[in-house]
């Protein structure tokens, strides 16, 4: 599932998201992904935009990374920076990573100017170096949609080659009005990564980040992305395609992301 940030989804695939860290496998490592998307949405032009982030890992259990983005969508747009970080303890059978993320920012929807705030912690325990369960609760203030959204996933390595993902998000608090399923696979081959997932349920438009300055009549959400990893050893990069579509409401968007990351410390590209 997409969740809040479309720029940085591929950024995030790529850089490894919290519910994929099965175990860090390099020391010192700093990598700077930059990230450019375009979208189509109904009764509207569309929109697009772009981001940069940083990541450094301090050692093979803390990661940190910046990030600063800025989306056009319709009658809005908005810009944000971004914090996030996280920390893994034991090893062997039984291991957790404790992380937290921050988006702050503003922008304006046409007739109005908005506040944009999404901050997130969670826990994963991975045991086995198999199976990782998640618990994570997102707070979302955007517009003037507000709220609580918990979420608890599952994921499973089966072999080297293939990784799956399940989640459930529902709202206890506020008016976000979501709860949403969600799915992901994850292949990987010797030269190229694929991955593919879907959502569907009810959301706020705030929650998918449809900040777009049109009325949108209701809230039951289809969602399907399938996306194309490709790593370049040689030059210690990795470029992300990721094509995604959402139907929120009869509100249709067609969002196409890419991005390519810059491996400049010591780790070598995975």
């Amino acid at each position: 599932m997409r969740w809040v940030v479309p720029g940085l989804v591929a950024v995030a695939t790529a850089l490894g998201t919290p519910c994929l860290v099965f175990g860090a496998n390099s020391t010192t490592d700093d990598r700077i992904a930059v990230s450019a998307d375009g979208a189509t949405l109904t009764g509207t032009n569309g929109g697009g935009g772009g981001s940069v982030s940083w990541l450094h890992a301090f050692n093979a259990d803390v990661l940190a990374t910046v990030a600063a983005e800025h989306q056009v969508l319709g009658g809005a747009d908005w810009t944000f920076g971004s914090l996030s970080g996280s920390w893994g303890l034991g090893a062997g059978d039984s291991r957790y990573t404790l992380y937290g993320e921050a988006h702050e920012g503003a922008g304006d929807d046409g007739p109005h100017p908005f506040h944009y705030s999404i901050e997130a912690a969670g826990v994963i325990g991975t045991y086995f170096h198999r199976l990782s369960a998640q618990l994570e609760d997102r707070r979302i203030d955007v517009e003037t949609t507000h709220g609580n959204l918990p979420k608890f996933g599952l994921s499973y390595l089966w072999n080297p080659h293939l990784l799956t993902n399940v989640s459930y998000s529902y709202t206890v608090s506020g008016n976000l009005g979501t709860r949403l399923t969600a799915a992901r696979i994850d292949l990987y081959g010797a030269k190229v990564n694929f991955l593919g997932g879907v959502a569907f349920g009810q959301a706020s438009p705030a929650v998918v980040n449809l900040q777009s300055g049109i009325v949108i009549p209701g809230h039951h959400l289809n969602e399907g992305f399938v996306g194309v990893v490709k790593p370049f050893p040689r030059t210690r990069g990795e470029l992300t395609l990721v094509a995604d579509y959402l139907d929120l409401g009869g509100a249709k968007r067609a969002t196409v992301t890419i991005s390519y990351i810059f491996h400049v410390g010591a780790g070598a590209a995975r």
